[in-house]
């Protein structure tokens, strides 16, 4: 009898347990948000061409930034899309942000002088950078550097340079797209209501 009590307890234990178990899934599914599916809105960006400025700054430096720049901005996986100028899928993207690179200072440097001493011939690159929206309000703005000082071909500063402004614009805040959007449609109801009055 009481191996019988003994033996029924345990399968009612087990039954509950099981119940407990199997269900707690199903539990978590109905009441937690699906993560995966639940994606927060992201912007796109594209990527504008360099500007050299007034510098004087060799054609091929201009496209190793432009190109390590596209690069770097894509590894950092902070935008949806990663655009470069003149794409024409960019003016269908619904959060999109424009990346403007100025160059304001340039040093050649020489590989030849690094590689003898590293005091001297370091390549040195300084530009102004600026993410904006499309009506151009400027979200975020550094001055950034990139350089090569030791071992390395002069080429090698673009790479760095376009490295520090990924890095920059992965640690800075950016507003929601989605309430930028609100606002956008907000305008437009405006323009649409005192066009129609």
């Amino acid at each position: 009898m009481k191996a019988n009590r003994k033996l029924s307890t345990l399968l009612i234990a087990a039954l509950v347990v099981t119940i407990v178990v199997g269900s707690t899934p199903a539990l978590r599914a109905q009441s937690a948000p699906d993560k995966k599916n639940s994606k927060p809105t992201q912007w796109s960006v594209q990527v504008d061409k360099v500007d050299p400025g007034d510098v004087e700054l060799a054609s091929a430096f201009q496209i190793a930034i432009y190109e390590n720049l596209l690069h770097e901005i894509n590894k950092t996986s902070r935008f949806k899309q990663v655009f470069r100028s003149g794409d024409r899928d960019a003016s269908a993207a619904a959060n999109l942000l424009i990346l403007k690179t100025a160059v304001q200072k340039y040093s050649a440097g020489s590989e030849t002088k690094r590689a003898v001493t590293t005091v001297t011939g370091a390549t040195k690159l300084n530009v102004r950078t600026q993410l904006c929206t499309r009506d151009g309000k400027v979200i975020v703005e550094r001055v950034i550097n990139g350089n090569v000082r030791f071992f390395g071909s002069n080429l090698r500063a673009t790479h760095n340079l376009a490295r520090n402004i990924a890095k920059e614009i992965k640690q800075s805040p950016l507003p929601d797209p989605s309430a930028s959007t609100l606002e956008k449609s907000r305008a437009y109801k405006v323009v649409v209501a005192s066009a129609a009055q």
